[in-house]
């Protein structure tokens, strides 16, 4: 599929230039189209009857959760869905057993999901390690090996930054984790959909992942890559139906995994549509959508970097589908603005739920920065429209 053929699928991109794929993507319709099958055709519950309409969600449920696992590398009962990448974190920071002296290594260029939870730890008496980037946001491995010790439990790292699209050593860091036997956790939600992710490959024990970013699927979707070997560490914090096997008025018999921590009735359209935004990744070809999103990204960053009076955060050469920048004396909010009313140009504007990492990057006086990302639909003319048109409000601000 060609650039042109996935901006066909996506109607609204005929009257905004959207620039905010890190935030979320809008949907294409196959995907859009397979979440009103269900709907339409056979809206029932799954794995709660007989009859052929739930026989036939709960077939395309599994179908959808096949589809996911193939395209990431994993097992099927490795994949458990959740509304979003945070809720998949949250599940580890509470379905793992943390006790007092534990401690846990993350960065400071992490999003709040991938810090917050651990933070609140605190109170248990985990520590919260927190290894600091290098001036371009980059987290270095021998940092995390240092910083390891024998009451590490868990290193958890995001593999690109959502502030500044830094790309980080996910695989060094992992292999640190492996080699002195703690958990390793990576936070997927800017390089899911984007990159290719081979999680066999990437020997994390868990990976938090989103639907609605780089996937091109729906709100309300996203999942927790647990492998096997981790499962047993795992306790389930949603009970009730659907997660036991068997129950008693003393006792109750846990549901294997992935049913175990899916408790209650699933966002079964969104999960079929997930499944759909699979296979259209896959007619796209994810080295496809890395190629295309590296060239914009690299013209985006020079575009913007050549602008008078305009900070650009990170390194060209170790950034990816994400360039944050600020023009002097101007708030981010106030130019986010101005370009979505001059030219309909949508971007995110702000600390990005990364307060830590705004400051690290010396953006926090500025109230954050201005962060443009794409994603396959975006277009070489839609790149140098937002440049020519931040000269612009540059010179005429200036």
């Amino acid at each position: 599929m060609k650039t042109t053929d996935v901006r066909e699928d996506i109607p609204l991109l005929k009257d905004v230039i959207y620039l905010d794929a890190a935030s979320t993507t809008p949907t294409p319709r196959p995907v859009v189209e397979a979440m009103c099958d269900y709907f339409y055709n056979y809206n029932a519950n799954t794995g709660r009857g007989a009859y052929h309409l739930t026989v036939k969600a709960t077939h395309k449920l599994d179908e959808a959760r096949n589809r996911i696992a193939k395209f990431v590398n994993s097992d099927p009962n490795e994949i458990i869905f959740t509304k979003n990448t945070t809720e998949a974190i949250n599940m580890v920071a509470h379905g793992l057993e943390f006790k007092k002296g534990d401690n846990i290594i993350t960065s400071n260029m992490e999003h709040h999901s991938n810090l917050v939870p651990w933070l609140k730890l605190q109170k248990q008496g985990v520590e919260v390690k927190i290894v600091k980037a290098d001036e371009q946001g980059i987290i270095d491995p021998g940092a995390i090996d240092k910083a390891a010790d024998e009451n590490t439990r868990l290193i958890t790292i995001s593999h690109i930054s959502n502030s500044i699209g830094s790309v980080q050593p996910v695989d060094e860091i992992s292999e640190v984790a492996e080699n002195k036997g703690i958990f390793c956790l990576v936070d997927a939600a800017q390089s899911a959909g984007h990159t290719e992710l081979d999680l066999k490959k990437l020997r994390a024990d868990f990976v938090a992942f989103p639907g609605h970013k780089g996937f091109l699927g729906p709100v309300g979707t996203g999942f927790l890559y647990c492998a096997n070997q981790a499962q047993d560490q795992m306790e389930p914090l949603n009970l009730g139906g659907g997660t036991v096997d068997n129950v008693t008025e003393e006792d109750f018999q846990l549901a294997e995994s992935p049913t175990c921590f899916e408790g209650g009735t699933q966002n079964i359209a969104g999960f079929i549509g997930l499944g759909e935004a699979m296979n259209y990744l896959e007619r796209i070809g994810i080295s496809k959508i890395e190629k295309h999103s590296k060239k914009l990204t690299r013209i985006m960053y020079q575009e913007i970097q050549d602008i008078e009076k305009v900070r650009v955060y990170g390194s060209p050469e170790n950034i990816y589908g994400i360039v944050s920048f600020n023009i002097d004396k101007i708030n981010p909010h106030d130019l986010a603005k101005i370009l979505d009313e001059v030219k309909s140009i949508c971007v995110r504007s702000g600390f990005h739920c990364a307060m830590p990492s705004i400051r690290h990057m010396g953006a926090y006086e500025f109230g954050g920065t201005v962060r443009a990302s794409v994603h396959y639909y975006n277009t070489q003319e839609e790149i140098e429209i937002l440049g020519e048109t931040l000269k612009d409000v540059s010179k005429f601000l200036g």
